[in-house]
């Protein structure tokens, strides 16, 4: 327990910094190009390796085929299109593949 709180402190600590970096090294001039591009590319390529990583394990062969991966791979992009809320897209996406799993087992 005496090393617990020392150990939450240094990482909150480090969070912290590592958060407000950004905002103390480009307060008082522009980001760099490198900064922007990777700014720009960054979010969508990692999506895409979340996503392919997603369906890399499912037996397409074999029942249920991916459905349940499909569904809630769908049911994310759906509901984030109409929502724009990044947590319930993920919410309503995870509550139906886990429905679809359980039921189709």
């Amino acid at each position: 327990m005496t090393r617990l709180i020392p150990a939450v402190a240094a990482m909150t600590i480090v969070t912290v910094l590592t958060r407000a970096a950004p905002f103390l090294f480009f307060s008082r001039r522009e980001p760099p190009a490198a900064v922007d591009y990777l700014q720009a590319y960054l979010p969508p390529a990692l999506m895409t390796i979340l996503v392919l990583s997603a369906f890399k394990d499912v037996a397409w062969a074999e029942f249920p085929h991916g459905i349940p991966a499909i569904a809630g791979a769908t049911a994310t992009a759906l509901v984030h299109l109409a929502k724009r809320n990044v947590l319930l897209s993920i919410a309503c996406g995870t509550a139906a593949f886990i429905a679809l799993t359980r039921l189709l087992a």
